[in-house]
């Protein structure tokens, strides 16, 4: 046992640093030292091929650890026991076990097959190996991916699989690497950084634990937060902190006064009429409690869906912490969630108090590998995936109507100006490419949706539904049709964009023309204005054709490289009439 003790000690000082550097180099080494360095690292070599080998490995192999229904990993009791404590006792207890639940051996926390791949890895040859590059970054492209959840997340899988193995050595470098960045994590992510430390005890990872416990004191997470993420042998020293040191941010030692308590209790409980009793003691308001924020953090999504219907909670309303609903919803990654704020009027461009929107909250929080991972047919698009997708798309509606309020066209951001911006902007593009614009159009569902009257208004303009209404002149009623004209229309210029975005930049141009609502009304124009406009009319055509021309080789040309989408197919069958 002596014997593999020195074996093991001598591969951990050559081997174990990241990315399989040694820590010997071999121009200080004399030569009885360069042949010992020579015979380990051989050693080291021919241990790690057996692990690598999938045919050898399984042949040879006596054991099997299981880490799903779909992933296990062949193992050697024989090298296990030499190289980790843990599992001498491992095995020496269970002689006739031969098949193994991780979730069974490490208990209170989730390791990932990577991540214990990374470990066997490390016990059979001595090599410390970066973890797969999809499993440590987001899928945001303006993130550093240093200090991301799934980064972190990468590097707690392996200090706590390493601590509960007893691998010391393992235990004491990713302590340094999470210690490295833990100042550009965001504040919710210490603290699981904190939780994993406390599993391990104090004295395991001691200076990551008082790390974590110094950056959640001077936070601005909220007594509420700590208590749902932390043990109250965590919280009550943190808050003993907080009240001695001079550093204090304004809200965090506050605890909730009782009634606001109970509804959250009410909330935790699914008692929606329970809420609604409380409410009418008139002494918290759902917006007094954060209810929104703890129902959407911390309740079932049903709970959360019957709290929006009451119509007491302001849905962009931000916490302390500057967090609106909507940033809430995106850490708890629940799709049904975000759906019902977005349509109940969440504001998807809004920001965090450290520039954050909804959606960059929820890419840094979603792995590389778990978005892009394929799916069989008829199986559910993975949360983070389909998460990603709704904040994309409503951020993207967002900004097309943002873009439009700055338009001169619109001179405003109410509903009436941008319905007529919206409005207007269809009109042309349908007298101009009406297959196409008409394609878009049934996509996005125009149809049915109540019209509102334009400001351009050709002689050969599409006609006009019957339940056109004349706003301008009349009181704005039915708010929530034009909601839905506006939402379709959108949509329908969206697809514009997508599809035939040389075409959109010269309608960007008309739309904020002064002369837009001129350009097509000749009949009160002498002969030199008509002149003029037809002119101008003319630059307009030959500007889109060029425009379109353009477009259209690069659709023809993303056609015969890939198999084109439902909505593209439609967009070609249009343009060619075939």
């Amino acid at each position: 046992m002596n014997n593999s003790s020195d074996i093991n000690s001598a591969l951990s000082s050559t081997c174990c640093v990241c990315n399989t550097e040694t820590l010997t180099s071999p121009e200080h080494l004399q030569q009885p030292e360069l042949s010992q360095l020579t015979s380990l690292n051989r050693l080291s070599q021919n241990l790690e091929t057996i692990f690598q080998s999938e045919d050898d490995f399984t042949f040879y192999s006596d054991a099997k650890i299981i880490v799903n229904e779909s992933q296990q990993l062949p193992i050697h009791r024989c090298i296990l026991s030499a190289r980790s404590l843990f599992f001498k006792s491992l095995f020496s207890e269970a002689r006739d076990e031969v098949v193994f639940q991780l979730k069974d051996l490490v208990k209170d926390y989730k390791v990932g097959y990577d991540s214990l791949v990374g470990i066997l890895g490390y016990l059979y040859g001595g090599k410390v190996k970066p973890l797969p590059y999809t499993v440590c970054v987001c899928v945001d492209d303006e993130c550093s991916h240093i200090g991301c959840r799934p980064a972190v997340d990468s590097m707690l899988e392996v200090l706590y699989a390493s601590f509960i193995f007893q691998i010391p050595e393992l235990v004491a470098l990713y302590e340094g690497r999470l210690l490295g960045i833990l100042d550009q994590v965001p504040a919710d992510d210490i603290l699981a950084v904190l939780s994993v430390a406390a599993l391990m005890c104090d004295k395991a990872c001691e200076r990551l634990f008082a790390k974590c416990i110094d950056i959640t004191v001077k936070s601005d997470m909220d007594t509420t937060t700590l208590e749902k993420a932390l043990s109250p042998d965590i919280v009550k020293p943190i808050m003993d902190l907080r009240s001695e040191v001079e550093f204090s941010v304004p809200g965090s030692n506050v605890f909730p006064d009782k009634h606001v308590r109970r509804l959250h209790r009410a909330l935790e409980s699914d008692d929606v009429e329970l809420v609604g009793l409380l409410l009418k003691e008139g002494r918290s308001t759902l917006d007094d409690a954060y209810a929104l924020h703890y129902a959407i953090a911390y309740c079932d999504v049903k709970t959360t869906t019957k709290l929006l219907e009451f119509g007491l909670a302001d849905v962009n309303l931000r916490n302390a912490r500057g967090y609106a609903v909507l940033h809430v919803a995106a850490m708890r990654k629940e799709p049904k969630i975000i759906v019902s704020l977005l349509t109940k009027g969440a504001q998807p461009s809004a920001l965090t108090s450290d520039g954050r929107t909804a959606l960059q909250i929820s890419k840094r929080l979603t792995r590389f590998v778990d978005y892009f991972r394929s799916t069989e047919e008829g199986e559910a698009t993975p949360k983070d995936r389909l998460c990603i997708e709704i904040l994309e798309q409503a951020e993207g509606r967002d900004l097309l109507l943002g873009e439009a309020s700055t338009s001169r066209a619109m001179a405003g951001d109410d509903l009436r100006m941008s319905l007529l911006y919206l409005e207007n902007r269809v009109t042309i593009a349908r007298l101009l490419f009406p297959m196409e614009a008409k394609v878009a159009m049934d996509i996005a569902q125009v149809d049915g949706t109540l019209e509102f009257p334009v400001v351009v208004n050709p002689k050969n303009s599409p006609s006009r539904q019957n339940t056109s209404v004349e706003l301008n002149e009349s009181p704005f009623k039915n708010e929530e049709e034009y909601l839905n004209r506006m939402r379709a229309l959108s949509r329908t210029v969206e697809l514009g964009k997508r599809f035939f975005p040389r075409c959109s930049e010269v309608l960007d141009k008309i739309m904020d023309a002064d002369d837009l609502s001129e350009l097509a009304n000749l009949d009160n124009d002498n002969a030199d204005e008509r002149l003029t406009k037809k002119q101008r009319y003319m630059e307009l055509q030959e500007s889109f054709a060029q425009a379109f021309s353009e477009d259209k080789e690069d659709i023809d040309r993303s056609a015969a490289m890939s198999p084109a989408s439902s909505s593209s197919t439609c967009m070609r069958v249009a343009r060619t009439g075939n």
